[in-house]
């Protein structure tokens, strides 16, 4: 039996009585108690504010995401204990691999994706530039803080580990302390989750806390216009949320995902003896089925041509006939039982009001298979789907999709658009042409849409796998939200700021070199300067080198690049430069010859090259030179196979002519060595 506890205020606080049970959605038996009795939100609100947030904004945007990729080797290394408890909700092991690799491997990708694409700072320095003034001396930057506030995470019952943890990761990267509120519905297996990440000490305990209660008391009361909501859950619940009066007078930044009922298309194209129609029966049969149907990403309605009715009802029932229903730890089992026998009940009112539009061909929720929550998948159709109200509006939580005939592209169209907002939808067409229209078509109604054939089959990730690169969310019905998408979903958590002033200023509030900001010239040639010596601004203008014909003909018999533009005299006067001019990478590589000092020292190698810009053509006779300006600097962590500690230095370089025209612009990173060794 496992007492749950609830974590508030940093401490664990011990349930005072006997709690409510929860059960094994299989055997009936008892195997948790969620705590009875109240919080206080207030106090547990501004504990969040005043202790957790600064104790997670004193570490740098990597600085986090780093202990989250620590976090997620912590909880990998403790799967088993989960998988165990998976199986009281229901869930078999795919089902479990699902909810609790899965959300790990959110954290993994998530802190990944900050590390590399995100600065090495408190903030996060948004896009270029922007000029505002002619003369450069007034310019704005946007930038991104963390929010003062408390993100209270609003969970759903179906998958506890997945839908803590895909929230739990972006917060936690963008320097937001966390309140979890999980479903009662297999808050066991979350809180033990939980547990662990409480356990590891990776992040300040003051920065999450876990309220494992029935219902939020005055919860809600308590935020305002610094605290972020992100919940998953029925729409009707989301509704309470986007009208209590203290969300609405608050302004408190809402990120609702709720109801979906997401659409499958068969292409007008396939038929069936196309690897398309049996990847598509596949796919309705595997959403249909893995977790018992109990994903917000399942199909619901599968849209499908009207002369291929009936081969799809079909072949359907065949494969649907042969999934093993059983006890989810039990070897074999392809579908285990819904979360409670709530969801069975409710299940079964659903099933009898789609009845009402439609004709179920397979399957009878009310059919008891053995003791448990267990429903056999049930398959409908409805044979005039535009003209029904029901299978576009009700959303049977569990084994259950509705097949809808069409007559052509647009009435395809006409459905998916039925939903009234989707999460996602997929389509499997071998015609690009028919992926083009009808993506385009359902586009505006949908969150993500997945198109499959033949070639990316193998590796695709599926109609029901949002994944952490990716925004998860979708119009209308689904919520209007959207979370993950990689950068964004950190970016929820943050507050986009404009700034606007004097570059100097700006570079140094943004600890980044804006362009037209003050530089000094560094003590020594900045390639003899170690990581921590090299400063923001510093700035070394090379000597100069005239281009040469001969530099042309031995760079495109080096390179192989024997455009006409940079051999043939009469076409290049024919062309827009009038005449011969220089290569673009023979202009990069002669920068780099100005710049680099060739001996071995705090340089290590070359990191790669961003937003590069050919801005003037560089003809024979033209004299470069090049300015390098450092911008920005990342510090790298030390693995335990590396020598030595780095950093990755962004330097800004323009390229100019004798008539100080800009001919190329671009950021070049570096590797360089820090004197430090850890």
């Amino acid at each position: 039996m496992i007492v749950i506890r609830n974590f508030v205020g940093g401490e664990w606080i011990n349930p005072s009585e006997n709690g409510i049970p929860l059960f094994d959605t299989v055997s009936g038996e008892a195997v948790a108690e969620l705590p009875k009795g109240d919080i206080d939100y207030h106090a547990s609100v501004e504990y969040a504010r005043n202790a957790g947030g600064p104790a997670l904004r004193k570490y740098t945007i990597h600085e986090r995401a780093y202990k989250l990729k620590e976090l997620a080797l912590y909880l990998n290394e403790k799967k088993k204990e989960f998988y165990k408890l998976s199986y009281h909700t229901g869930a078999t092991k795919a089902d479990s691999w699902i909810d609790i690799d899965g959300g790990i491997g959110t954290l993994f990708i998530m802190s990944g994706k900050a590390r590399r694409e995100m600065q090495d700072e408190h903030f996060f320095v948004d896009g270029p530039q922007e000029a505002l003034s002619k003369e450069g001396t007034f310019i704005g930057q946007h930038i991104y803080v963390p929010r003062e506030g408390v993100a209270l995470h609003i969970n759903a019952f179906n998958f506890p580990v997945w839908g803590m943890l895909e929230k739990l990761g972006p917060t936690l990267i963008a320097g937001m302390p966390a309140i979890i509120k999980p479903s009662p519905i297999g808050s066991y297996l979350a809180y033990v989750v939980f547990e662990a990440i409480i356990e590891s000490g990776i992040f300040p305990e003051e920065s999450i806390q876990f309220m494992a209660v029935d219902k939020p008391g005055d919860l809600l009361e308590h935020l305002n216009s610094q605290d972020v909501i992100a919940f998953t859950g029925s729409a009707s619940t989301g509704e309470k949320i986007r009208s209590h009066p203290n969300i609405i007078r608050q302004n408190v930044r809402l990120n609702l995902e709720t109801d979906s009922l997401n659409c499958s298309i068969l292409g007008p194209d396939v038929t069936p003896d196309m690897e398309e129609f049996s990847l598509f029966i596949r796919e309705v049969a595997n959403e249909m089925t893995a977790k018992a149907g109990q994903k917000c990403t399942a199909i619901r309605r599968a849209v499908v041509p009207n002369h291929l009715t009936e081969p799809v009802i079909a072949s359907l029932k065949e494969r649907l006939s042969n999934v093993t229903i059983g006890k989810p730890d039990s070897k074999g089992t392809r579908m285990g039982a819904l979360a409670s026998n709530e969801q069975l009940d409710r299940l079964r009112k659903h099933v009898r009001e789609l009845e009402t539009e439609s004709e179920r061909v397979f399957g009878d929720p009310g059919h008891s298979l053995m003791d448990g929550a267990f429903s056999e998948p049930v398959l409908l159709v409805c044979q005039h789907p535009l003209n029904a109200d029901a299978p576009h509006n009700v959303e049977a939580f569990g084994p259950v999709c509705t097949v809808m005939p069409y007559t052509d592209i647009d009435e395809a169209i006409k459905l998916a658009k039925r939903g009234g907002g989707s999460l996602v939808g997929s389509l499997f067409t071998a015609n690009n042409d028919i992926a083009k229209a009808i993506t385009l078509g359902i586009a505006p109604y949908h969150g993500r849409i997945l198109v499959v054939n033949k070639d990316c089959a193998k590796e695709s990730t599926g109609h029901g796998s949002p994944m952490p690169h990716l925004t998860h969310g979708g119009p209308g019905r689904a919520g209007g939200g959207e979370e993950m998408g990689g950068i964004r979903g950190i970016l929820h958590y943050m507050q986009r700021v404009a700034l606007q002033g004097s570059p100097t200023t700006l570079s140094r509030i943004c600890n980044t070199y804006l362009k037209g900001g003050e530089t000094r010239e560094p003590p020594k040639h900045p390639f003899r300067l170690f990581f921590e010596e090299l400063e923001i601004g510093y700035s070394y203008l090379t000597y100069r080198r005239t281009v040469t014909e001969a530099d042309i003909v031995n760079f495109g018999s080096v390179s192989g690049d024997h455009f006409y533009a940079h051999f043939d005299d009469i076409a290049a006067r024919d062309s827009l430069f009038k005449e011969r001019v220089a290569h673009g990478y023979f202009v990069l590589s002669a920068a780099a010859g100005l710049f680099v000092d060739p001996a071995p020292g705090p340089v290590l190698a070359n990191y790669g090259i961003d937003r590069l810009r050919f801005v003037e053509p560089v003809k024979i006779g033209d004299t470069i030179r090049a300015r390098i300006t450092v911008k920005r600097k990342i510090r790298k962590q030390k693995r335990p196979d590396e020598d030595y500690a780095t950093g990755v230095v962004v330097w800004n370089v323009e390229v100019t002519n004798q008539r100080d025209e800009l001919v190329a612009m671009y950021d070049i990173l570096t590797l360089v060595r820090r004197k430090e060794e850890s």
